[in-house]
């Protein structure tokens, strides 16, 4: 007899998911409706950013790579200066990056990650010093970072909220 319950799904760099297999398992059954929970998350969240940044994918994803970037040294306590990384963009408390890092970080092409750097220039959302190191600005910390907190935090405990009581049930 052939064992059809096929591999165990895993989370990529995560600790594996054992999941009971079986007509009567109930997180077996939730599954689906959890992938579908988030897909439609996931769907919806992409679909706001897109035009959010004028109909260009790729804009958030450079600016989310740099501002992560920039924030890094205060996340792993490098910067003891207290301050708040969305209140303040102060280039002298952030650390630098250079396109040739955001390519890397991104596997964009390289010319594709300084043609779209040229662009969250143009809209005032980073900031390149003369020595190419690049900053998130202050106004799209204030912009991004205030919509964020706003509404795709709730939104996200929520779905969180209810893919558990789907797994739960």
């Amino acid at each position: 007899m052939s064992n059809k319950s096929g591999p165990k799904p895993t989370i990529p760099h995560q600790t594996e998911i054992r999941i009971e297999s079986g007509p009567e398992a109930p997180a077996a059954r939730a599954l689906k409706p959890v992938a579908l929970l988030l897909a439609r998350h996931e769907v919806r969240n992409l679909k706001r950013w897109f035009e959010e940044f004028d109909r260009d994918i790729l804009l958030p994803i450079l600016l989310g790579e740099i501002a992560l970037y920039n924030i890094g040294a205060r996340e792993n306590g490098d910067d003891q200066g207290g301050h708040d990384e969305l209140a303040c963009a102060d280039s002298a408390h952030l650390r630098p990056c250079n396109a040739y890092s955001i390519a890397a970080a991104t596997s964009l092409p390289r010319e594709t990650v300084r043609r779209k750097i040229a662009r969250l220039i143009e809209l005032g959302w980073i900031s390149r010093r003369d020595n190419g190191h690049l900053f998130v600005t202050g106004e799209a910390l204030r912009r991004f970072g205030s919509m964020l907190t706003s509404r795709d935090l709730p939104e996200l405990i929520e779905t969180a909220d209810r893919a558990r009581r789907l797994l739960n049930e």
